[in-house]
């Protein structure tokens, strides 16, 4: 076997150029095909994280239609269907709700002196850090005095403070602008990043409900409901519970074709509109890589049956001096073997630092499996033995005498 091994080392030596075209093919198919993978496993890694950032059992019900455009799930603003009282009835009516808060989101500009930058002024209730997970890093959330009170307070997201005070302590107790109305900061909340639904929770500036509805809109009407469902719930269940409300009190028949004027969705149902992308981006990749993976294989077929016309004279006096067909076939084969081999593992290693540093630009989740890296390394092995499988027959049928006299 040594032996086998030193005379396959030595011939691939000899015959560089094609050695390295050989390798080159299997080096970009598992490059591909380990990158594709360990991508879409960290992009579903990434889902994941970011439902979880929605709040623990959350049900959502929206105003309108809801818009999903590229990982951003949002409902219709412009929508004024949904009213106070419809969250409430929402809240008691719902049987495994054990919480919930409306709320109303808009984009507005938020000004401190001579810094005047945008941000996502969300209107809510006292409840909304325990609904959606997300409690205060300095100061305190808005309380239900400031609610009842409908106090000008607010607490602001750490991005939002940060740029406006130069950090998240500073911003504790001073003074912002939204529009005409003036603020006091009582909190800044912790980092949390973006969710699902495409919301940077850390540019989210949180005033009370009443003080939006009441002394800076004057709106009768919400965007949306989140509701906390107990451990356990049922999530489709609960959904056609929360419709069936919905539609009794805005009198939908639906008997009668009328459509839905809101939307009721689930952080599971969320995560499956994203899946379904993410399913896509890897059923999509994996048919480009496995075709790079099968090019390489193809490339190595080629140049090995190239080797075996080429080193013609050296088959027929190894036979000659007493080779067995079956040591030719096991030379070819380990030879092909040996190329896919060092193809494939440096094709996986070059993919590993790639992976390094996408995940670190694209913030993504450093998912790294040892079964995928495994597997890419074991199958260009095995790819490189099968493709040389018909070189190392056709060696190992080589004519002795035939070679002798031509040669």
């Amino acid at each position: 076997m040594l032996l086998s091994l030193r005379i396959a080392l030595k011939a691939l030596a000899t015959h560089k150029m094609r050695t390295v075209l050989a390798m080159l093919g299997v080096f970009l198919g598992t490059f591909a095909l380990t990158g594709v993978l360990h991508i879409s496993l960290a992009m579903e890694r990434k889902a994941v994280l970011e439902t979880e950032k929605l709040g623990p059992n959350l049900l959502m019900a929206m105003t309108g239609n809801i818009r999903f455009r590229r990982g951003d799930i949002r409902p219709d603003a412009g929508n004024t269907n949904l009213k106070l009282p419809d969250a409430v009835a929402l809240l008691r009516g719902l049987p495994s709700a054990v919480g919930g808060v409306p709320y109303l989101s808009f984009p507005m500009p938020i000004r401190v002196g001579d810094k005047k930058i945008m941000c996502q002024v969300v209107a809510t209730w006292p409840d909304y850090p325990s609904i959606r997970g997300n409690t205060a890093q300095f100061g305190r959330f808005i309380d239900q005095t400031e609610e009842d009170d409908k106090a000008l307070v607010c607490a602001l997201g750490p991005a939002i403070a940060t740029r406006l005070f130069g950090s998240a302590e500073a911003a504790l107790g001073q003074s912002v602008f939204i529009f005409r109305a003036r603020l006091q900061v009582v909190g800044v909340m912790e980092e949390k990043g973006s969710d699902i639904s495409g919301a940077n929770q850390d540019e989210q500036v949180f005033v009370p409900l009443s003080t939006y509805m009441r002394r800076m809109s004057n709106k009768n009407y919400i965007h949306g409901v989140y509701v906390r469902l107990a451990d356990g719930a049922d999530f489709d269940a609960s959904r056609e519970a929360a419709v069936q409300i919905l539609r009794r009190r805005h009198e939908i028949k639906t008997e009668a074709g009328q459509a839905d004027d809101f939307k009721v969705l689930t952080a599971k149902d969320t995560m499956d509109v994203k899946q379904q992308a993410l399913d896509l981006v890897q059923t999509l990749g994996f048919i480009s890589s496995s075709l790079s993976f099968g090019i390489g294989g193809l490339g190595i077929l080629s140049i090995m049956i190239l080797l075996v016309r080429a080193r013609r004279l050296e088959i027929g006096i190894r036979r000659a001096v007493g080779a067995r067909r079956g040591d030719i076939i096991r030379q070819f084969l380990i030879e092909s073997g040996l190329m896919a081999t060092v193809g494939g593992a440096a094709g996986t290693l070059v993919s590993l630092l790639v992976l390094a540093l996408v995940y670190r630009i694209a913030q993504f989740p450093n998912v790294f499996s040892p079964v995928l890296i495994g597997g890419a390394l074991i199958g260009s092995t095995a790819l490189g033995i099968l493709a040389g499988a018909y070189p190392a027959w056709q060696a190992a049928n080589v004519e002795v005498l035939s070679v002798l006299r031509d040669e």
